[in-house]
């Protein structure tokens, strides 16, 4: 049963969201510069570590919660939300300090092209780019791929491009609010419209042509990975609230991962906003958080 939340912490966290959303017909500075102010609004911690790296030329930050080691060479390669158009790894580094801390390892994000000025598949390439240079470093066993809404499309695609590329595949996945469907086809695109406070199926299509273009997205799973085939991925923890439009992109790759005897954990928050994790003040963060935490480390002690 869907259920809304009505705190006052939800509320700001939906204003916050408005507050940095321009008009549709705004120039992409302006949606880009909307985000990255929300995000500047979330503090970093002043002893997380944060080092500028680079992954076979894709620049991206390393952060490490503070007690976090690297000793042992685990690492989470997370990628960002933004809708292939927005987002960055500098707007994600409070996210990322606090991904650490529950993963009780570093975090890397990569800064992945974006559309319009980089269609697909910029993002897929630069992704698999940053995959293959994680993997020269850590070893697939010492490696989860996560992402939320469209890095978590991106970082489904990524398991499912390296399943296909014969690459070793890492421990396991994570997606958060995945955005797996650039078509917009999941029911809850239609029946949470109204509900959702901030996605609708009209976002979802007009934002996938800025970074698809004309091609049909049935016909490219790396960019609509619901479409995908969903055989031999690593166990899957997949998120998102049971009150959001892109509720049913999760539940579809989840129905589909299953059927073809995959393992995955889906969890729906129930009455959040889309990607809440990004909101540091949210109890739901924390509970979430700690849940994704506990799967990761779960996988790192069976390595």
């Amino acid at each position: 049963m869907v259920g809304v939340s009505t705190s006052a912490a939800h509320q700001r966290a939906i204003d916050l969201f408005r507050a940095a959303t321009p008009e549709p017909t705004a120039p992409i500075g302006a949606w880009r510069d909307g985000f990255e102010a929300l995000c500047a609004t979330f503090p970093v911690a002043d002893d997380a570590r944060i080092e500028a790296i680079e992954l076979n030329g894709v620049a991206a930050l390393k952060v490490t919660a503070v007690g976090v080691g690297d000793a042992d060479g685990r690492a989470v390669l997370h990628f960002h939300s933004g809708g292939y158009v927005m987002g960055s790894a500098r707007a994600y580094r409070n996210f990322a300090e606090r991904l650490s801390r529950v993963c009780a390892a570093p975090v890397v994000v990569p800064d992945y092209r974006l559309a319009p000025d980089h269609v697909y598949p910029a993002a897929v390439d630069d992704a698999m780019t940053a995959y293959r240079a994680m993997l020269d470093h850590h070893g697939a066993d010492r490696l989860i791929v996560s992402g939320d809404s469209a890095g978590g499309g991106l970082a489904i695609a990524v398991l499912m491009a390296a399943r296909d590329a014969g690459l070793p595949l890492p421990l396991a996945g994570v997606a958060i609010s995945p955005l797996l469907d650039l078509a917009g086809e999941g029911e809850s695109a239609v029946t949470l419209d109204g509900i959702d406070p901030l996605i609708n199926r009209v976002m979802i299509v007009e934002m996938g042509k800025v970074y698809i273009e004309d091609r049909d997205p049935h016909s490219h799973p790396l960019a609509s990975p619901v479409w995908g085939q969903h055989h031999g991925l690593p166990p899957l923890f997949l998120t998102a609230s049971d009150a959001e439009a892109l509720r049913d992109d999760a539940v579809r790759l989840a129905a589909g991962t299953r059927e073809q005897g995959g393992e995955v954990e889906l969890v729906l928050a129930q009455g959040m906003v889309h990607i809440w994790t990004l909101f540091p003040f949210l109890a739901e963060a924390d509970r979430s958080l700690d849940q994704i935490g506990r799967f990761v480390r779960g996988h790192f002690a069976k390595a």
